[in-house]
């Protein structure tokens, strides 16, 4: 097959890939508002897409989130539409590493995780990384494999799915979304779901139970969006919650819903 009819395969596929997914449903939305006003540079945005790209990494991460972003605040962007506006980088299928307004997925349901006892020089450190990537391609190898997982049970036991997932072609001029923001942890020596192995401590002697993890570097693109969730490292914030919520101030609809 020649290298121009595979080029135009996959620009089909990333089409159809990118289309829109009619039963989505916003559930639990903040706006961009209430984001911005407890979000801090480093913070890690997961998010529920309506893409049929989106409905292909949830099955196989068996996650509720599909897509991930970083936000970097208010930096200065060349050619920036708003250019006040808190900005969020992200790796995007058609356009690859861009930097987009955190106001884009205001409609969506969304998860902050926040990385706990990383100073502002290492969070800058991390958003700056995120910075110097815009313009990286999108990896693109496996977009024929996602497009197969769209069938409604495609065959693949539970054990292989995340294996499956290691969709990054190892070349550092590409990236995705959710592989490109654990390289900016790994930049800074942040875990964020490493392997841990535990080792007798030589230190402590004798004693029984006194052991030490070590902690071993996972490849980058092996991360899924779900991992920050999941990560013992990253703290969720909930907007609402931040802001100072208090159930005794609700007003609640007695009548019974129809």
């Amino acid at each position: 097959m020649s290298n121009w009819l595979k080029r135009q395969i996959t620009r089909a596929l990333v089409r159809y890939l990118t289309g829109n997914v009619r039963s989505y449903e916003s559930f639990s939305v903040s706006s961009a508002e209430s984001l911005e006003s407890v979000l801090q540079v480093a913070d890690v945005i997961l998010v529920e897409g309506n893409q049929r790209f989106s409905t292909a990494v949830k099955y196989l991460t068996q996650s509720t989130w599909s897509h991930a972003a970083i936000y970097v605040g208010h930096a200065d962007f060349p050619d920036a539409v708003a250019a006040d506006a808190p900005f969020i980088v992200e790796a995007d299928l058609e356009n690859g590493v861009i930097a987009v307004p955190l106001s884009k997925y205001a409609e969506f349901n969304t998860r902050i995780c926040r990385p706990i006892g990383l100073d502002d020089v290492c969070r800058q450190k991390v958003a700056q990384f995120m910075i110097d990537s815009i313009g990286m391609r999108y990896d693109l190898r496996n977009v024929v494999d996602l497009a197969r997982y769209l069938i409604p049970t495609p065959p693949v036991p539970n054990k292989w799915r995340r294996n499956m997932l290691a969709l990054g072609s190892g070349d550092p001029t590409r990236a995705i979304c959710s592989t490109q923001i654990a390289r900016a942890f790994q930049s800074v020596a942040y875990p964020v779901l490493p392997k841990v192995e535990e080792s007798a401590n030589e230190e402590c002697g004798d004693r029984r139970g006194s052991v030490r993890e070590i902690l071993h570097v996972r490849h980058h693109s092996l991360f899924t969006p779900r991992d920050f969730d999941l990560s013992p490292y990253f703290a969720i914030i909930k907007p609402t919650i931040e802001r100072g919520f208090n159930h005794k101030q609700l007003i609640w609809n007695d009548k019974p819903a129809k």
